[in-house]
């Protein structure tokens, strides 16, 4: 299937630095997107060239097969959901929802505008204005007036960064949920990794501009080429150049196939639905071990075994 967005060798540099260098990537339609990395590594600003509020020094953007570059922001058939919903505070939520249809002067308003409504579940609170309204309300309106212009492809800007940390694990459901009914291709950007793994199809990883590897979310959590990938997904012990995730980690005598290291555990943290396990190798190393809460959890201050198998070592580059 051919992507629904490419952007081939794209780059963008300010007076300060380069923001994107030479990323390339492909989109498959329908899908739910994610570009990810820290702050300051060019994800966002790749956002903004798709959306046409930055133009790219070198490179190709196309969309639907065709170059965007020399396109005007409204001229591109993309909308974006921005990290503030940037909701007009005077407007009600229908008035909020309508808003670019009426710009455009679009046909069967009220019809379009009342399935949006029901689409984010908001019916009964048309009239309400935003300061009437939750934070993950505000969230379904700028989600609902971006998706009733019906866009090629949807862009968030770090959607679930402005909620309540318990209100995110929800809302990431409810997104993905979202997505999968309206099957308009999502890009969503975001620094959070529990985020990426959660609700994304595909995802590339940027760090430095550079886009550094892309896959599905099982692929680079568990065969990331370079380090830095390795890291940014998740906790990861570097025992002798080789990575070894928490939870590959497991205690008492190791079997035969399975490769050991002698340790002494210095702190043991209960996290509810599982135990990290604090420890020192002989080397000087900190090694953290990830296991259930109902294992045998060891003695802070002994010396214990930890063991892993050879098939889940993470082998990058540096």
């Amino acid at each position: 299937m051919d992507p629904i967005l490419r952007l081939d060798g794209v780059s963008k540099r300010f007076l300060s630095h380069q923001a994107v260098d030479r990323v390339s990537l492909s989109i498959p339609r329908g899908s739910f997107y994610g570009l990810v990395g820290p702050s300051g590594c060019g994800k966002t600003t790749t956002l903004r060239l798709i959306a046409g509020f930055e133009t790219p020094d070198a490179g190709v953007i196309e969309l639907e097969g065709r170059s965007i570059v020399d396109d005007k922001p409204y001229e591109r058939n993309v909308s974006t959901v921005f990290q503030s919903y940037a909701l007009f505070p005077h407007l009600t939520v229908q008035q909020n929802i309508e808003f670019g249809l009426r710009r455009r002067s679009a046909n069967d308003v009220d019809r379009r505008t009342r399935e949006a409504i029901e689409l984010v579940q908001l019916g009964g609170k048309e009239s309400r204005l935003p300061s009437q309204l939750s934070g993950g309300e505000k969230q379904r309106v700028a989600l609902a007036r971006s998706l009733v212009t019906e866009p090629a492809v949807l862009l968030l800007d770090e959607p679930l960064s402005a909620l309540d940390p318990n209100l995110r694990e929800q809302v990431r459901s409810e997104l993905k949920s979202l997505q999968r009914r309206v099957g308009t291709t999502f890009l969503f950007i975001t620094h959070d990794r529990a985020e990426a793994l959660s609700m994304s199809d595909s995802l590339a990883v940027m760090n430095g501009g550079k886009l550094e590897q892309s896959g599905t979310p099982q692929e680079m959590y568990l065969h990331p080429r370079t380090k830095f990938v390795a890291s940014f997904l998740g906790a990861v012990n570097w025992i002798d150049g080789v990575g070894v995730r928490p939870e590959a980690l497991h205690l008492s005598a190791p079997s035969d196939a399975a490769r050991s290291l002698q340790v002494q555990v210095e702190q043991i943290v209960f996290l509810g639905d599982c135990v990290q396990i604090h420890t020192r190798s002989k080397l000087d190393e900190a090694v953290t071990a990830q296991v259930s809460r109902f294992s045998e959890i060891p003695v802070t201050g002994r010396d214990a075994t930890l063991w892993w198998r050879q098939e889940e070592e993470l082998r990058c580059d540096a």
